[in-house]
């Protein structure tokens, strides 16, 4: 099944054969240099397994992308709530993570932005936010190119106080 279509792109949960581009994914250094840790292969899997029941039972969530010119797994762009100790939380944010041999192409905003249409009009969300730390300027070029606006720095709850990842931004694309 087919949830979010755009030019170049399919968002769809999640086939067994993504598994092992899953666990790339989520086990490339360079893809998680800006996350705590990457992830084991049983973690990737348990991760892959969590989205598909979000999707399954929300209608929406972190979607399995792939692309139309090769119907090969490239990574996931979606949306999910999220629910830590913040003024801002509980709320949906938008999402995206992709193999490297797919940065520079445009696909991380090509599918954020299907996603916020998602949001507005699938779902009648009145706002969805997007973050990352401060050191990841190119998912924060993805949030200004969906159409997002800045709202603030802040300390993310989940990191430690020490860690160099700690300080984030936070965009937001408000539905009037």
């Amino acid at each position: 099944m087919i949830y979010i279509e755009t030019e170049r792109l399919i968002l769809r949960p999640y086939k067994q054969e993504d598994v092992a581009a899953f666990i790339r994914l989520n086990s490339d250094p360079e893809v998680m240099r800006y996350f705590l840790e990457k992830k084991t292969p049983e973690e990737s899997e348990v991760m892959m397994q969590k989205f598909n029941r979000n999707i399954e039972a929300d209608g929406f969530g972190a979607f399995a992308v792939e692309e139309k010119a090769t119907q090969q797994f490239i990574g996931f762009i979606g949306l999910n709530t999220f629910t830590f100790e913040m003024d801002f939380a509980p709320a949906v944010e938008v999402l995206w993570r992709l193999l490297p041999e797919f940065w520079n192409k445009g696909y991380a905003t090509e599918g954020a932005k299907a996603c916020l249409d998602f949001a507005q009009k699938q779902l009648n969300l009145n706002r969805v936010y997007a973050f990352t730390t401060v050191s990841n300027k190119a998912s924060e070029q993805v949030m200004i190119k969906s159409g997002m606006t800045y709202v603030k720095n802040f300390n993310h709850p989940l990191v430690p106080v020490d860690h160099p990842l700690l300080e984030h931004k936070l965009y937001v694309k408000e539905y009037n």
